[in-house]
């Protein structure tokens, strides 16, 4: 093997196309003996060019590029540090973020550094995008009213998001109405390729590179950048510019061929692939596709399936650059120098994919003919379980009366004739399966023209044959982007979908967030009046239980077309593959082959819809806004923290932390609050919308001065701790077996016996000074990258959990804020080891715990017999000890700024 010293040969010229510039090549790493790098996957390729551009010999060494070098896709071991060239966040997640980074700049005060050498040390973009609601729709006035309603509600949030606008370097803010961030990242923030100026004066050209605090940041991997999702509080670490420690992945290939069929769209290859992917087993891994089949496949395309990586639980889902990727930025504006020098740079550095390259070596692979795929949707609850279109009939009826978890509503034989009547004016009775929402939504779909105008021709032919929405149905229509609206305009399609009651509501998440907003009374009331399971369809990529409208139990993911259909339809009580979806101003059956658009009839637009003209005056006002502007700034390099406040609070994390950590001790006495069943969610853990007024966090804000219909939402108020804690396991479809028959917050205080809120038990808890235990299934955590379902647990009190499985991102966020994950032995699980969650428990970790260390637990149940059991340390990394060491990664990271402070002084 040659000396270190040799690896400056791997920094080489190449021509971008308008001059010269330097990369860091692997085709000269390979000729230099470290692997047989050409057979690696793309992703793998690019992690190792980050870690060959970033050698110090110090935080990234020779024995990490040498790890990336020799990858073995069979068995691959060891751990890497990952440094993203940016950063991209949300506002629901982002708020929290600049909280925390607030927070440290008044804890470096206190422990005498310097607070403002607390700043993002990387690109760091803020989208707002999830805060606007539909409360007003089916109206042209709706957009203007959200919009007015968004701001009203959130301008202390924006008051904070601008100030740190302010206040950091590198940190840049897209105010609100502008897009969905993943959406606007696919269209405008991303460049595919870097470049910086070094110290030898050379310019060096890179993979353009991210992690995002939201876990749909993948879409991006429609492009061929790598990035992915991570929780709030290791995005702001990188933020920070501390390296992302990551163990070296399996890398899933995906092979396509064919193409699809006519009528088929990108929603349903996409959850097609989810299905697969599910099934197969990528959680933790990344999946790359190949094959020719990509060639048929447009980049939106792509997009699509890559943002639902975390629906099939991968980490992300990577389609490499190729011509369609060039092709796809000249078409949304990206100048002609930067496509070329991503072109040059890609093709020099072996990172371009052809139909005709060597296959890479993948740990494990699976195939799917295009051709193949189905209409489809996914639900009732979960986005993985897909149902074909021609089933959809029988598997709602089904799902009644199932008992199943996931796939039921465990409805009384007594009850499926249910009716509730709706009256405005006139009465409709109303039964279980009504759709009750019908959204385009989210930016899974509203990022593709080819499902948006395929929607749009739906509406225009079911308006022409004299179709209506029944008047029970929120229509709403959210698009990831403003060049949505305007080709759906220039197509002249725009006034169809408002026909329809599909009006334009706002630009942001919405529906898919949990941003649907209320019911209309007579809806809401027909509903809980014949206790009715109805539905929701809606072109997102969540559809978890309590996650779209409390009294929406029903959700599934559709393509826009679909959604148009099903609001049509009224009911998913319906067999639209060969039932009519009405009847036409002469009374004629209507069949949804009648009013689906064909292929040919979606190219006479898409052209026209993606065209370097439309992006550039989209997106060439992206950072301003005339709300925005208005938005007043107080304070300098540091917040002025209000107590008053009931948006935006100073975290406790770092008040009275000493510089040095306490040694890691054995966690006795223990109580349960929390024992869970299998996949339960973030989404469970720390519920974004709707704040109910009789919770701790509504009593909360009303003890607060704040009325009910200013609460907002859970996601609304992410900076607040107080808000949070109190909402922490408080989805209104939580079910914790300590409290049977009962959903939502609540458990059992153990000492008296007594079912009362989760957060009132913990708050009793502390005043004995007694640690806390959750006890979990399977897929613990799984969904939205959502840091306060690991902050909120902590702050409740739980020193650890004890699941059978995790999801990739809550286990690292678990860590993150000093929570010890334990995962039972193979084969074990709380109820074959008898735990019924009374016991005490006894965790015997201690300061020597290494990553991966067998933990043994010791439960005592009240009669004083114990149950022992062995379980593994799910702190997988050396760093990720630090970590827990430290009680989190951020106080890992303040030390370190503090250490650093007084050395320079």
């Amino acid at each position: 093997m040659t000396s270190t010293n040799s690896l400056s040969k791997t920094k080489i010229a190449f021509n971008t196309g308008s001059g010269e510039a330097h990369l860091y090549s692997l085709k000269k790493l390979e000729e230099l003996g470290y692997g047989n790098i050409s057979k690696l996957p793309f992703t793998i390729k690019i992690l190792l060019e980050a870690v060959l551009r970033e050698f110090d010999g110090y935080a990234i060494t020779e024995n990490d590029i040498k790890l990336l070098a020799n990858y073995n896709a069979k068995s691959p071991e060891g751990e890497i540090p990952f440094k993203p060239s940016r950063v991209v966040l949300q506002d629901f997640t982002g708020v929290p973020a600049v909280v925390d980074l607030a927070a440290l700049r008044s804890a470096m005060k206190r422990m005498g550094g310097n607070p403002t050498s607390i700043n993002p040390q990387v690109p760091v973009d803020l989208v707002i995008d999830h805060s606007v609601q539909v409360d007003m729709f089916g109206r042209d006035a709706a957009l203007m009213f959200n919009v007015e309603k968004e701001m009203e509600r959130n301008n202390e949030r924006y008051q904070f998001l601008k100030w740190g606008k302010e206040a950091f370097d590198n940190f840049r803010v897209v105010p609100p109405g502008r897009g969905i961030v993943h959406q606007v990242n696919l269209e405008y923030l991303a460049k595919g390729v870097f470049t910086r100026e070094e110290e030898d004066g050379s310019t060096v050209a890179y993979p353009d590179t991210l992690v995002g605090t939201d876990s749909h940041t993948t879409m991006i991997n429609g492009l061929g950048i790598l990035g992915w999702g991570v929780g709030g509080i290791e995005a702001e670490a990188a933020m920070l510019g501390q390296p992302i420690s990551m163990l070296v992945p399996e890398v899933v290939g995906m092979k396509l061929t064919g193409a699809l069929r006519e009528g088929v769209t990108a929603t349903d290859l996409t959850l097609t692939v989810t299905q697969m992917l599910r099934k197969h087993g990528v959680v933790g891994k990344f999946v790359e596709f190949y094959g020719d089949g990509i060639s048929n496949m447009s980049l939106p395309d792509r997009a699509t399936i890559a943002n639902m990586s975390p629906e099939y639980g991968a980490t992300m889902g990577f389609f490499p650059i190729d011509e369609e990727s060039l092709r796809y930025m000249k078409r949304t504006g990206r100048s002609e120098e930067l496509v070329d020098l991503v072109e040059n740079y890609t093709k020099a550095q072996g990172l371009f994919r052809t139909d005709d390259i060597v296959e890479p070596e993948f740990s494990s692979t699976l195939e799917l003919d295009l051709s193949t795929v189905e209409t489809s949707l996914a639900g009732p609850k979960l986005p993985h379980d897909r149902i074909i279109l021609s089933n959809m009939k029988k598997t709602f009826k089904n799902s009644l009366t199932s008992d199943d978890p996931t796939m039921g509503f465990s409805l009384a034989q007594e009850k499926l004739a249910n009716k509730g009547i709706y009256k405005n004016g006139r009465e409709i009775e109303m039964k279980h399966g009504d759709v009750v929402i019908a959204a385009i939504t989210s930016c899974t779909n509203t990022s593709n023209p080819s499902v948006m105008l395929g929607a749009g021709i739906v509406a225009k032919k079911a308006y022409e044959r004299g179709l209506k929405v029944p008047e029970y149905v929120k229509t709403s229509l959210a698009p990831g982007s403003r060049v949505v609206t305007e080709y759906l305009k220039e197509a002249g399609l725009t006034e169809y979908m408002d026909n329809l009651g599909f009006n334009l509501v706002g630009y942001g998440c919405t529906t898919c967030i949990g941003n649907s907003g209320p019911l209309p009374e007579p809806v809401e009331k027909a509903v809980k009046e014949g206790d009715l399971i109805v539905a929701g369809v809606l072109s997102g990529n969540r559809n978890f239980e309590g996650r779209i409208h409390p009294y929406v139990k029903a959700n599934y993911l559709a393509s826009p077309p679909l959604v148009v259909a099903y609001a049509l339809a009224g009911s998913v009580d319906i067999d639209l593959a060969n039932e009519p979806i009405g009847k036409d101003k002469d009374g004629k059956d209507v069949y949804l082959k009648e009013i689906w658009p064909t292929t040919e009839e979606i190219a006479e637009h898409l052209d026209n819809a993606i065209r370097p003209e439309l992006f550039e005056k989209m997106y060439s006002d992206i950072f301003e806004s005339e709300t925005w502007e208005k938005i007043p700034v107080k304070g300098g390099d540091l917040f002025e923290w209000s107590d008053e406040s009931t948006y935006i609070q100073e975290p406790p994390f770092f008040i009275g932390m000493g510089d040095d950590p306490e040694p890691i001790k054995p966690i006795k006495g223990a109580k349960v609050l929390v024992k869970v069943g299998d996949s339960i969610t973030t989404d469970h853990i720390s519920p974004a919308g709707n704040i109910k007024e009789d919770s701790p966090a509504g009593e909360y804000l009303k003890a607060n001065g704040v009325k009910k219909k200013d609460f907002n939402s859970y996601g609304s108020r992410r900076g607040n701790d107080r808000v949070m804690t109190r909402g922490t396991f408080a989805n209104v479809r939580f079910k914790n077996q300590l409290a049977p028959g009962k959903e939502g917050g609540f458990t059992k205080y153990h000492p008296t016996g007594k079912i009362t809120t989760i957060f009132d038990a913990s708050l009793k808890y502390k005043e004995s000074d007694t640690p806390l235990v959750a006890l979990a299934g399977t897929q613990y955590g799984t969904g939205s990258s959502r840091d306060w379902a690991a902050k909120g647990t902590d702050l409740l009190g739980v020193k650890c959990v004890i699941a059978v499985s995790y999801e990739r991102i809550h286990r690292s966020n678990l860590i993150q804020m000093g929570v010890l994950p334990l995962q039972f032995k193979e084969g074990d699980s709380a109820d074959s080891l008898g735990l019924d969650g009374t016991e005490t428990f006894d965790i015997h970790v201690d300061d020597d715990v290494q990553a991966g260390d067998d933990i043994k637990v010791t439960a005592t149940k009240d009669d004083g017999s114990t149950v022992e059991f062995m379980t593994d340390c799910r702190i997988d990394t050396p760093v990720e000890v630090e970590y827990y060491r430290n009680g989190g990664i951020l106080h890992k990271v303040l030390r370190d700024y503090v250490e650093e402070d007084k050395q320079k002084s």
